[in-house]
């Protein structure tokens, strides 16, 4: 297999998708409920605002995560799992039991 054969891969797709710090633990976040942005952000240890948003971008652009715009004042952004990302939860959970077995 060559490097654009692997960039293909779903494995490859797949973990460049979930891979990054903080990823996962927003994941986790949203399947419990959508958040507005401050939420999340006060969820994160230690994580900039910027990175966050960074974070959220690529999610957004792999279309794991919707991204809503609430009118009013202040004006307040929601962020929610998209079907695709939902999607995700039995290979999460799979990969958390697998976790599990190890020790």
């Amino acid at each position: 297999m060559n490097y654009k054969e692997f960039q293909s891969c779903g494995v490859y797709v797949v973990v460049n998708m979930i891979a990054g710090k903080w990823k996962p633990l927003i994941l986790h976040e949203l399947f419990r409920n959508s958040e507005r942005f401050s939420n999340l952000w006060r969820m994160m240890p230690r994580v900039s605002k910027k990175v966050l948003i960074e974070q959220l971008k690529q999610m957004e652009k792999d279309e794991l995560i919707v991204r809503e715009e609430r009118s009013g004042f202040p004006p307040e952004v929601y962020y929610r799992l998209s079907d695709k990302g939902r999607s995700l939860g039995p290979i999460l959970k799979q990969m958390e039991v697998w976790n599990s077995n190890l020790t």
